[in-house]
């Protein structure tokens, strides 16, 4: 960092398996990638590149390349994957991910139904080449999963071969692990984790008070993502405590006690 300061968390140095900050990449030129870059490369671990915007997005390799230069791991929504799989095309996705040379995937059914088994099945054969990320929990708004049936697919597509399970959130945050109103499903996360080593869990936090609302629960250390590309400064400042929000959260008893 740029200078000297005491009571500051303890981040690992990258590339690290904790306190990863996932960046959603939504549709940044190749100028805005190189921009984010040279911003903020030293707090991001991975990248996601949003649903289908792979797809449609202008320079994909050569953005590709410039996260790789920076060690920064990336890959294809979720969303992307389950197009695939909708039209029969496993083995094209396999095809598309060795021609970008991606280190990551992610396997997900949060649009499409996917029995369990077959999804730990996707899981186990792509991990094999790559390093999977499989998400757990629905887009679609209303639709209740039992904290059980949540823990349970945690466990088993870690076992199938998932490097880390993602909590579904969407970009939006108010689905998944949270409420319509974007406030976290506390009852859901606690018995989540009471099963689950919060260090295999990437918790989709796209909102501030959600990110706020994880460091507070789980420390500077949590692995947060969906965050937005200038997002990612902001929220290494809240793990920190050097944001309003987690001031006093790393501070000793004596200077807490002296100043607020």
């Amino acid at each position: 960092m740029n200078f000297e300061l005491p009571h500051i968390p303890f981040r690992d140095e990258q590339p690290r398996e904790n306190g990863l900050t996932m960046m959603m990449d939504k549709g940044l030129s190749w100028r805005q990638t190189e921009n984010f870059i040279d911003t903020a490369s030293h707090l991001t671990d991975i990248v996601k590149f949003g649903f289908g915007t792979s797809y449609v997005s202008k320079d994909l390799a050569k953005k590709i390349e410039f996260y790789k230069e920076a060690k920064i791991k990336t890959y294809f929504g979720g969303t992307l994957f389950e197009a695939f799989i909708a039209r029969g095309m496993f083995d094209d996705y396999r095809r598309l991910l060795d021609k970008f040379k991606m280190e990551c995937c992610e396997v997900s059914d949060g649009s499409i139904v996917l029995a369990p088994e077959q999804k730990c099945e996707y899981i186990s054969t792509l991990a094999k080449d790559f390093t999977v990320l499989s998400e757990v929990g629905s887009k679609e708004a209303g639709i209740f999963i039992s904290p059980a049936k949540w823990i349970s697919m945690m466990q088993t597509e870690l076992a199938a071969g998932s490097w880390k399970v993602i909590a579904e959130a969407r970009e939006s945050g108010n689905v998944g692990i949270y409420r319509p109103n974007g406030t976290a499903h506390v009852a859901l996360v606690n018995k989540i984790i009471s099963n689950v080593k919060v260090e295999n869990i990437l918790w989709e936090a796209p909102q501030k008070s959600q990110q706020v609302w994880f460091i507070k629960q789980f420390g500077a250390n949590v692995n947060l993502g969906n965050i937005a590309h200038n997002e990612v400064i902001p929220l290494e400042c809240l793990r920190l405590g050097l944001r309003g929000d987690t001031f006093f959260d790393n501070l000793p008893e004596d200077i807490v006690s002296k100043f607020k």
